[in-house]
């Protein structure tokens, strides 16, 4: 058993049922569970780890990371998918990510999961869909957990290519019983149900524009058959994806998930910025999930999700920064600030979204969509996953509420995270991987990659 004692907290911001903001707090955790929160006062003096945070930090719970595509990070700004719409922008990614291998998505993984953590985030969903070249699911584990985020890992798909009118070349997409077998596969061997769990599996057949309504409908009957496994999949980003639920199964996107049997508590779709207000308001009534990725909207002009009406409406929201091929980054901080910005702007009303609702969407949001009681909130029982962020650093200068200006006025890193009770970040610095050398093998497989050689 071991104990930590993080005390003289300026503002420890807990996102608890009372939402409080406890001024001089503290944290008293035993091994990888909270079970002391209060003034620095009220709780214990010592322990075998101390952290003093001197007044000038605020504290949070991590933040929950709802939909991304670690593999990505490896096609960054690629000229020719800079400025295309959705389904452009697939079309000419498709033949680079073909050429992605086992080792590819071991090191994009890391890269990816040290901008999270390095921004705040504590739990990652990551959505790989699809596997050239001898690829599974497993490479990607491997890494996050040598990295110390918690994940849900997701058994992404593709089955549907060209020839049989589906978005993805015929090259990059699986037989739907090979994707069955090892989803089957992937849940048994790694998914992880209890409390604090630090890896769960997702099953995740990737869009109504690659995958059959058989794959769906299988999928979740699978899923189901487990418990806590979810099931996400992209729907409704842009009017084009829209126009292609339509055409092929004459349904649009809402009533398509509903057709398929994914709606539900169990259930999160990303994007979800051309949802109807009907697909809305049963979203709301059934606690259908959604992950809200702004800076990929605004990149490939998709539009403005209407976040506010789903929250009004009672449909659990998280935010996701999406793949780093379509954000280009990978910095839920930097994530936060455009959901508020965007959240405003779409609606023409300055009130639409605060700096305190968006860092619940970044918290609480996230691991209700995410199906997790453990995290979001620092409490006596809740995993001990929170991060530090000094106030005392020049774009705060002169702020008058920090919690706000984490969102305001840009917080480009965390300077301390834990996760599970052990300190990943240390300082400003990660203290689980050589980020240099990460950087450099990253930037080396990119352009073997893009290059189109085996890496």
């Amino acid at each position: 058993m071991t104990t930590l004692l993080v005390k003289n907290i300026h503002t420890l911001v807990t996102m608890d049922a009372a939402r409080r903001e406890i001024r001089d707090g503290a944290l008293f955790i035993r091994d990888n569970v909270i079970e002391q929160v209060g003034t620095t006062s009220e709780l214990p003096q010592t322990a075998e780890e101390m952290l003093d945070l001197e007044g000038k930090y605020v504290v949070l719970p991590g933040f929950v990371n709802t939909h991304h595509h670690f593999f990505q990070t490896l096609t960054r700004t690629v000229p020719a998918a800079q400025n295309c719409d959705l389904f452009h922008w697939l079309k000419n990614l498709y033949p680079i990510w073909a050429n992605l291998t086992p080792e590819g998505v071991y090191i994009s993984t890391k890269m990816a999961v040290a901008e999270l953590i390095l921004s705040g985030c504590t739990t990652a969903s990551d959505h790989l869909y699809l596997y050239p070249n001898n690829c599974t699911l497993d490479d990607e584990i491997r890494a996050a957990q040598e990295i110390g985020i918690r994940f849900h890992a997701s058994r992404g798909s593709m089955s549907v290519g060209e020839s049989l009118g589906g978005l993805p070349p015929d090259s990059i997409v699986e037989k739907e019983t090979a994707i069955l077998q090892d989803s089957q596969r992937i849940i048994e061997q790694y998914h992880d149900n209890s409390r604090h769990s630090m890896l769960r599996i997702t099953l995740a057949p990737c869009s109504p524009f690659s995958v059959s309504q058989d794959l769906m409908r299988e999928s979740a009957a699978m899923a189901r058959n487990y418990p806590g496994v979810r099931l996400h999949t992209h729907l409704a980003e842009n009017e084009t994806d829209v126009k292609y639920s339509l055409e092929k199964f004459g349904l649009i996107p809402g009533d398509y998930a509903e057709s398929v049997g994914w709606l539900g508590e169990d259930v999160w779709h990303a994007h979800c910025v051309k949802l109807s207000d009907r697909a809305i308001a049963k979203f709301g009534k059934t606690g259908t999930g959604v992950a809200h990725c702004p800076c990929s909207n605004m990149r490939l002009a998709s539009g403005i999700a209407p976040i506010r009406k789903m929250l009004d409406r009672n449909v659990p929201v998280g935010l996701g920064v999406d793949g780093a091929a379509s954000n280009d980054g990978t910095n839920l901080l930097y994530e936060a600030k455009m959901a508020m910005l965007l959240a405003r702007v779409g609606s023409c009303e300055a009130s639409a979204m605060t700096a305190r609702d968006v860092l619940e969407l970044a918290t609480l949001g996230g691991a209700k969509v995410l199906g997790r009681d453990d995290i979001g909130y620092l409490a006596p029982g809740m995993s001990a996953d929170f991060i530090a962020i000094n106030s005392d650093r020049p774009q705060f200068a002169g702020a008058q509420d920090r919690i706000a200006a984490l969102v305001f006025c840009q917080a480009e890193r965390v300077d301390y995270s834990f996760i599970n009770g052990k300190k990943v970040v240390d300082r400003g610095q990660l203290t689980t991987v050589d980020l240099g050398q990460l950087v450099e093998k990253t930037n080396q497989m990119s352009q073997k990659m893009r290059s189109g050689s085996r890496m």
